[in-house]
């Protein structure tokens, strides 16, 4: 066969992407769908209305297939790529007996209560769609983080009964445990009418969504921590090691089998908070980027620019979601005066997220007892020249962005090319297949600026400020 193709389907918290590569990682051909809106039915319940996981995968798969220029029998196989820390609850025949759960849904970190007796197999994202697609019954391990029977070191269900019964899930409803990089099974007859996708192409197990970012990023090095922006933001470093206990972060599986990825605390809402903003200033700014003929992101990093590093002392805490333990946090813009415009406010909240992750991630490196080299930045964010000159000033190392910068379904082809042997290793796989666009190299005045504002302002203002939040909680809770 002289054309291989494979596809690369990511599905996260706003929208799934199918995406077709070649062996040498170019885009074929894409397509996108939004997901619905969540439904909120009362405080801490958080579900994906109907059926959308699957229902928007149909969507973006067939508006990929629409743009494939190839024939459907040159594509090799199926990665697949979903959010993590979700929970499906599936009747006998594998279909939803209820709404699957978001990762923001209290229920996900407790242990399961089984009040449906609908429910036969509680499963992930990954296993439910896995499911869809092949008909069977099995799962990638390495997307079971959180409240799940697993044994981290193992990469199977735990031998621990007492833990298991903890975790309150019987061993029959839960599914068959597969290593990244192995094959779950094959795609049915229905699932590619649905799709469009060739019937009867491997599917091949990846692992939680940032795992496979994180190795389509191409950061595989314990010295290059990888920056992925999305609606959470949080730093990834890889290792070999399965440390426990851990103070600064939190230690989840890799997408290559039995390594570890090391991620630092994070911002809940990151770029949704970009979003907000943008969305607060209205057609004012949409018809300004449409005259030009650019997007109102765009159009903001333009006034942006302008503004100098600190954003004449404007600072944003981007607390605009409470974590459950500190109910009371609020996102906060401190230190407004005369000068201050919505670039001001804008340049303000991306350079308090640039400084939350560098902090984070100093805390985790600090605690591995290891030292960056320099950064990857991935997601929609990373188009902005702006934003990625402020990282490389905060960070004071090198921001790199990629060719391919939503690597999650990049990640998600790395897989199947390993797994079907058209590489044999998954460096040789990155090397031919993630591609650098250009690298920021820090500017000193810069780097200057951002060290002395955080080091001797903004690491500080939560601790002046909670104390205010918890006396306001109970009055505007």
């Amino acid at each position: 066969m002289e054309n291989k193709y494979i596809i690369g389907v990511d599905e996260g918290s706003q929208s799934a992407k199918v995406i077709i590569f070649d062996l040498e990682g170019n885009v074929v051909c894409e397509g996108r769908q939004p997901l619905r809106p969540m439904d909120l039915p009362e405080p801490g319940i958080v579900e994906h209305p109907d059926d959308d996981f699957w229902d928007a995968i149909i969507s973006a798969g067939n508006k990929a297939m629409d743009k494939f220029p190839g024939k459907k029998e040159e594509i090799i196989g199926m990665g697949l790529c979903t959010i993590r820390f979700c929970r499906c609850f599936l009747k006998e025949d594998g279909s939803l007996a209820q709404p699957a759960l978001s990762w923001m849904d209290e229920r996900v970190s407790k242990a399961y209560e089984h009040v449906n007796d609908d429910v036969k197999y509680v499963t992930t994202s990954s296993g439910y769609i896995t499911h869809r697609f092949t008909g069977n019954f099995n799962d990638t391990a390495a997307n079971y983080q959180g409240m799940w029977p697993i044994d981290t070191d193992t990469w199977e269900w735990t031998d621990d009964e007492e833990y298991f019964k903890s975790i309150n899930i019987p061993r029959e409803m839960l599914f068959n445990l597969q290593m990244p990089g192995t094959i779950l099974g094959y795609i049915t007859e229905e699932a590619a009418n649905a799709t469009g996708f060739p019937a009867g192409i491997p599917v091949i197990a990846t692992g939680n969504d940032k795992a496979v970012e994180a190795l389509g990023s191409g950061t595989l090095s314990e010295k290059t921590a990888l920056v992925s922006l999305g609606t959470y933001i949080c730093s990834m470093v890889h290792g070999h090691d399965n440390p426990k206990g851990t103070e600064k972060f939190w230690t989840n599986f890799a997408n290559t089998p039995n390594n570890y990825l090391y991620e630092s605390f994070g911002i809940r809402r990151g770029m949704w908070t970009v979003s907000w903003f943008k969305n607060l200033l209205g057609d004012d700014i949409v018809n300004k980027a449409n005259d030009l003929g650019i997007s109102p992101e765009e159009y903001l990093n333009r006034e942006a620019e302008d503004v100098p590093a600190g954003s004449h002392g404007l600072m944003t805490v981007l607390d605009w979601l409470a974590p459950s333990h500190e109910p009371y946090k609020k996102g906060i813009m401190i230190g407004f005066d005369g000068r201050h415009t919505r670039a001001h406010m804008y340049r303000s909240i991306l350079e308090g997220i640039a400084m939350t992750i560098k902090n984070c991630a100093d805390d985790m490196c600090e605690e591995l007892g290891i030292e960056l080299k320099d950064i990857v930045v991935s997601g929609g964010g990373s188009n902005s020249e702006l934003f990625m000159q402020i990282f490389a000033d905060v960070f004071g190392l090198p921001a790199r962005r990629n060719v391919v910068n939503g690597s999650a379904s990049l990640g998600a082809a790395i897989s199947v090319a390993v797994a079907l042997d058209e590489y044999d290793s998954y460096e040789n796989a990155i090397e031919k297949m993630v591609k650098i666009r250009d690298v920021f190299e820090p500017l000193s005045d810069n780097v200057g600026t951002y060290k002395s504002m955080n080091d001797g302002v903004y690491k500080h203002i939560t601790s002046c400020t909670d104390e205010i939040l918890k006396k306001s909680f109970p009055v505007f809770k």
